[in-house]
């Protein structure tokens, strides 16, 4: 059983939606109806506090929780119920791997008043691996993703070990990862949680990856909100 401070590690299905896509009526009601465990609102270009809070407006009286990851600094909600800061442990610069983080705590000191006055209780870093090279997060954070197995699982287990992140996040973003891959970082595991993004669009392939850990599903639910449905396991 998951532990109160970390309820991520009890979900199987988190949503993904983007304040820069086209966040219908019926996008949102599927969402908010269809059984997902959290709701993560978060995305790599456009991202600008205004889309962020529209989106939070269109999901106000959730009893899902509500994840922000920041992509910036200036487009972070504080009424978000955690931020899941995503931290690129393959990026080539440092500013993905540590340096817009201290840019944050920076800021947030100011807002509260002071570094003990930050809300830490809801702050969750998620230490990523980018594996697909086609992604725009990859070509914006300039990830090295030609890693074989050994390489990947060194990264994952430097976040477990070294960091103690609370989660451990295989991004393929847009395309179906290796579950052999996934499996062989889950194994390596000690103290993360691993969530697994990219390309699940089937009941099939989320069943799959669910098997190692939390699925983060989001594309599909803007091209196919039935298919999207048959992912929530």
């Amino acid at each position: 059983m998951a532990s109160i401070d970390a309820p991520w590690k009890s979900w199987k299905h988190v949503t993904k939606l983007d304040p820069d896509k086209n966040n219908s009526q019926d996008v949102i009601k599927a969402v908010l109806e269809g059984g997902t465990d959290a709701i993560l609102v978060g995305g790599t270009q456009g991202i600008t506090l205004e889309k962020v809070r529209d989106l939070r407006a269109k999901l106000k009286g959730s009893k899902i929780p509500l994840l922000l990851e920041p992509s910036k600094a200036e487009a972070v909600d504080l009424s978000y119920d955690y931020f899941f800061v995503p931290l690129v442990l393959n990026s080539q610069e440092r500013w993905w791997s540590g340096g817009a983080h201290i840019s944050w705590i920076s800021s947030l000191k100011t807002v509260f008043g002071g570094f003990r006055n930050i809300p830490w209780e809801k702050i969750v870093i998620e230490a990523y691996v980018v594996l697909n090279p086609d992604a725009a997060v990859a070509k914006v954070t300039k990830c090295v993703t030609d890693l074989n197995v050994d390489q990947i699982v060194s990264h994952a287990v430097f976040a477990d070990r070294i960091m103690h992140s609370p989660i451990v996040y295989i991004e393929y973003s847009g395309r179906f990862g290796d579950p052999n891959v996934v499996k062989a970082v889950k194994d390596s595991l000690t103290y993360s949680h691993l969530f697994y993004g990219g390309g699940i669009d089937s009941r099939q392939k989320a069943e799959t990856m669910a098997k190692y850990g939390t699925i983060i599903v989001g594309n599909i639910i803007y091209d196919d909100i039935e298919k999207y449905r048959q992912t929530i396991l």
